[in-house]
């Protein structure tokens, strides 16, 4: 495990593990919905670590978590006085840019250039940030936009094996305008573009709804330079909550990512279901506890004609009628492990955002019909092992194509090569071979 602070040279990195071919790192500011935990964010490289080697089989010895700590601006932390970070607020000067910079060339200065670098739980602006500069010079990708981009388009994908309906043809309204719906977006608009949709109709299909309203064209509170892309012209009535908005835009699909709680009211679950046959619910933020909607709401009150997703699990739901549905679970964990260990397969250097539309329709494939009947759009978790290689595999396949793999030869059949590079759990035994000798050998002979 590696902690980095702001007062530490990342040149001077000294880490045992040599053979570190993944990192996860985060400086701890947006942590899942809790906000800015400081080091305290170290839980989740480590955790994302372990999904690696859980679903994707990736060897424990080739990864590294890392968590940079350039101070917390969580004011509980700093009056802790048993907080092991540093005590001051957060740095946001140059210096914490030159440490990024820093840290990102002693990763491949010591491990290589296509060690693979997934940044997590960064705050919304320096994720954009750090995922335009660096995408292109390393390999490197961004969870909480893209994971979660590709997890939230299968799940759409999925869908419209339900209701037989392409995706050009929806329209959707997201619940925040943050890194993981612009990601989510952008994602959507790429599968859009796929099937012959303009860009920018495509663009016009999707509607953001924050803490300041509905994202319009020269609104008051302005919106952000990542954001202008989805910014829509003014409606004629003005949309001062999220009911509102879904009576004015009246989307076949919700998607909350906003991570402030249950704001998927009873009001705007009953208008989704009026508006559509079947609407799409999708309460992706976590914890559960800042899930926009449970899933005994979302069936309940739409009467079970709802598809409905969400990032934290719940329990399966019974109606009144006998009928039973379990709900689907969004987490990412179906895409970054095989992403990975597709990407480390491979040897590739840069990740393209095609990388992940490939692993979001790969996912979608594996979506049994007995799954869709019973109200999951996604596989069940228990073959997330089998899922992670497939869509490791597709990823490799994409990746050579298209000329971004370094690993050569390439192997005539990857999904063979794949599964020889995985993380065995049984031990080898130390113990020397033993033999008999043949009894020719060993019987006495009477004389």
């Amino acid at each position: 495990i590696l902690m980095l602070c702001s007062s530490v040279e990342c040149s001077g990195i000294n880490v045992c593990n040599l053979l570190s071919q993944a990192v996860v790192v985060t400086d701890g500011e947006r942590i899942l919905g809790l906000g800015d935990l400081g080091v305290y964010g170290m839980g989740i490289p480590v955790g994302k670590l372990c999904l690696y080697t859980a679903c994707a089989g990736i060897k424990p010895q080739m990864c590294l978590p890392v968590c940079i700590d350039v101070g917390t601006d969580n004011k509980d932390l700093l009056k802790d006085p048993f907080y092991l970070g540093l005590y001051q607020k957060r740095d946001r000067s140059q210096r914490y840019y030159d440490l990024i910079d820093e840290f990102m060339e002693a990763i491949t200065d010591k491990y290589g250039q296509g060690t693979l670098i997934q940044f997590e739980d960064f705050g919304n602006h320096n994720a954009f940030t750090f995922l335009k500069k660096y995408r292109e010079k390393y390999c490197t990708f961004n969870d909480d936009i893209q994971g979660t981009a590709a997890v939230a388009l299968a799940g759409l994908l999925s869908a419209r094996r339900v209701i037989n309906k392409p995706i050009s043809e929806h329209c959707f309204l997201f619940l925040g305008a943050g890194e993981a719906a612009l990601g989510i977006a952008n994602l959507i608009v790429m599968a859009m573009k796929e099937t012959g949709v303009p860009q920018e109709e495509a663009q016009r299909k999707i509607w953001m709804f924050d803490k300041d309203g509905l994202l319009v064209l020269g609104r008051s509170e302005g919106i952000q330079s990542d954001q202008e892309s989805f910014a829509q012209p003014s409606p004629n009535r003005q949309a001062k909550t999220f009911l509102d908005a879904v009576n004015i835009i009246r989307p076949t699909a919700i998607i909350g990512v906003a991570g402030a709680g249950r704001l998927f009211t009873r009001e705007v679950i009953s208008a989704m279901g009026t508006i559509n046959e079947r609407p799409i619910i999708f309460a992706l933020s976590n914890p559960t506890t800042k899930a926009e909607c449970s899933a005994e709401d979302a069936y309940t009150i739409t009467e079970g004609k709802c598809l409905f997703a969400s990032g934290s699990p719940f329990d399966p739901v019974t109606l009144p009628d006998g009928r039973t549905f379990k709900s689907g679970q969004g987490n990412n964990a179906y895409i970054f492990p095989g992403v990975a260990l597709g990407v480390i397969s491979s040897k590739a250097r840069h990740i393209s955002d095609e990388v992940f539309l490939e692993a979001s329709k790969t996912l979608a494939e594996q979506v049994t019909d007995k799954e869709l009947e019973e109200g999951g759009l996604y596989p069940h978790m228990s073959n997330i092992h089998e899922v992670s290689i497939r869509i490791a595999v597709k990823v490799a396949e994409f990746l050579y194509s298209n000329k971004m793999a370094f690993q050569y030869p390439e192997p005539k059949n990857k999904e063979e090569y794949i599964r020889r590079k995985l993380w065995r759990t049984d031990y080898e035994s130390f113990l020397p071979d033993v033999y008999d000798w043949p009894e020719s050998v060993t019987k006495m002979t009477n004389n």
